[in-house]
């Protein structure tokens, strides 16, 4: 399920939704991804690939299911608990934007 979410997200990017380059990083139990946004283009590689993401993002494939599929939006107790864990709260919402997740 999350291979395929990952390997659709480049069909799905809104093109122009970022302004500028914009990278991710999402740990997800043992699913590794790097997703680089630029305004014209979204790439998903495996593992990480960049020294230092703009947005790290770790969390259970469960739980990201519940945000991308539920359209489930995590709380700060959320991220108080530990369920979700991110250096850019506010890039991940970014994330979502771009690919017509939240409006």
């Amino acid at each position: 399920m999350l291979e395929q979410i990952f390997t659709r997200l480049p069909e799905l990017f809104i093109a122009d939704s970022v302004k500028a380059p914009i990278s991710f990083y999402f740990s997800l139990d043992d699913v590794k991804k790097t997703v680089l946004l630029n305004p014209g283009s979204c790439t998903v590689k495996d593992g990480r690939t960049v020294d230092e993401a703009d947005c790290v993002c770790k969390t259970s494939k469960e739980f990201f299911l519940k945000i991308w599929d539920d359209g489930y939006r995590p709380g700060m107790k959320d991220f108080f608990s530990g369920t979700i864990k991110s250096n850019n709260p506010n890039a991940l919402r970014t994330f979502l934007i771009s690919f017509g997740k939240e409006a």
